[in-house]
């Protein structure tokens, strides 16, 4: 199947993109908006199709915020990640939603990452998972 035209090169990526990115119960995806003023970022689990959390720069929390707009990306990184954990979030797949990763997209990624959330090998299981998977693998019991 050809590929359909698209009007500008982002919903081209994030075409391509969606086919590899996709949330589950386990891992949901936080997905991010970004317009000329504002971001928006939402915690997505598309097994059954619900947003977990949700943060945006047009919250009352941001008013009279001093800062740029990378700053108040930063910020609303850190609102969604909380949001996150107190749904039990513990591991999200970061959606760019066609966004190049940079500026504001890359300060909501690192600002989940600090909270501990997104992971820095992306799609692959963390070193412990790791280990134990190839535990399981020799049959050997800890």
């Amino acid at each position: 199947m050809l590929a359909p035209r698209f009007n500008n090169r982002r919903q081209h990526r994030k075409y391509r993109l969606r086919f590899k990115i996709r949330g589950t119960t386990e891992r949901p995806r936080l997905s991010i908006f970004r317009s000329a003023k504002h971001i928006y970022a939402q915690v997505i689990d598309d097994e059954s199709g619900r947003t977990l959390a949700a943060a945006s720069t047009l919250e009352d929390s941001f008013n009279g915020f001093d800062g740029d707009k990378t700053a108040a990306a930063a910020k609303v990184g850190e609102l969604v990640a909380d949001r996150a954990v107190a749904a039990g979030v513990t591991r999200l797949v970061f959606d760019r939603n066609g966004f190049k990763y940079t500026g504001r997209v890359a300060a909501v990624s690192k600002a989940a990452h600090d909270k501990g959330l997104l992971s820095k090998e992306g799609f692959a299981p963390k070193a412990a998972d790791d280990a134990a998977d190839a535990a399981a693998a020799t049959g050997d019991q800890e």
